[in-house]
């Protein structure tokens, strides 16, 4: 079957975050495809399944270890490869069938924007201790804000920092998360600091066993916007800003966030700009 290799959220090659796209040409397992992803080792490995009669395309998406119902940077990296190597370029959207729901994906040149599901707000933490010991930094580091689990498809817990230096300073504790993810609540982390009302600066932690860091994560800079949406964080029910991440582990990422909030729904969506890396036949 044939794979290309993508750079999501990047400004050029060899940055953002990495993707492989698979068209199956024969039937294929569970467990194979995610034998495939565990090989490829990329965060994520996503597997085109077939067109449907009304021109959206059915999607699987894999991380090493498991299965997974929706992500960013998969998304608008296999809206690309179907946009560009399957549809030759010709529709301005692309629309995948997940099993969050329909994500439809336009192309407007060279960038490509995702519309996310409105955000699911979950429970918060207030023992700012316990949350500092998660990234092994100190409860003055965190922001006056609610550290709150926000969810798009894909939750993940939001922490707040003061400085961007304390952002700089998390390193994920291994032993506290997984004890977090075993007894309260088994999702990503995410912190960031607002440097100004055009740019937010992000770190991700993922879930996965060896709890790696993400160097673009669409999914939870969506869940990100809507926390700023609701916390009026940004002084406004519409903003419009660039989220930065991926700078401390060398894949420099770039994600365009526009959001809005009006009458109590939540319009969200994230885009950037996909490299095509490499092509080739997986034998």
């Amino acid at each position: 079957m044939k794979f290309y290799i993508v750079d999501v959220f990047a400004e050029q090659k060899y940055q953002g975050n990495q993707l492989a796209v698979f068209t199956p040409d024969r039937d294929i397992t569970t467990e194979e495809m995610q034998q495939i992803a565990r090989e490829i080792n990329f965060s994520e490995t996503t597997f085109i399944m077939g067109k449907k009669s009304n021109g959206s395309y059915d999607v699987r998406y894999f991380t090493p270890d498991v299965e997974i119902p929706f992500a960013g940077h998969p998304t608008l990296g296999t809206a690309f490869v179907i946009w560009k190597m399957l549809e030759q370029s010709k529709p301005n959207k692309v629309i995948l069938n997940l099993p969050v729901g329909e994500i439809p994906v336009t192309i407007s040149g060279d960038i490509l924007t995702m519309t996310q599901n409105a955000p699911e707000f979950g429970f918060q933490l207030s023992n700012l201790e316990e949350v500092a010991n998660l990234l092994k930094i100190k409860a003055d580091d965190i922001a006056d804000l609610p550290v709150q689990v926000v969810s798009t498809g894909l939750p993940c817990l939001i922490v707040p920092l003061k400085t961007y230096d304390a952002l700089t300073r998390c390193a994920i504790n291994h032993e506290s998360f997984q004890h977090f993810i075993d007894n309260t609540y088994k999702c990503n982390l995410l912190a960031f600091y607002v440097e100004n009302n055009s740019k937010v600066r992000v770190r991700v932690f993922v879930d996965d066993p060896g709890f790696v860091e993400d160097a673009a994560t669409g999914s939870a800079n969506g869940n990100l916007a809507g926390y700023l949406l609701k916390y009026n964080i940004l002084g406004s029910s519409k903003v419009k800003y660039d989220a930065l991440q991926g700078i401390e582990m060398n894949r420099p990422s770039l994600l365009q966030v526009e959001a809005s909030l009006e009458k109590e729904t939540y319009t969200i969506k994230v885009g950037g700009k996909v490299f095509s890396v490499a092509e080739g036949i997986w034998s």
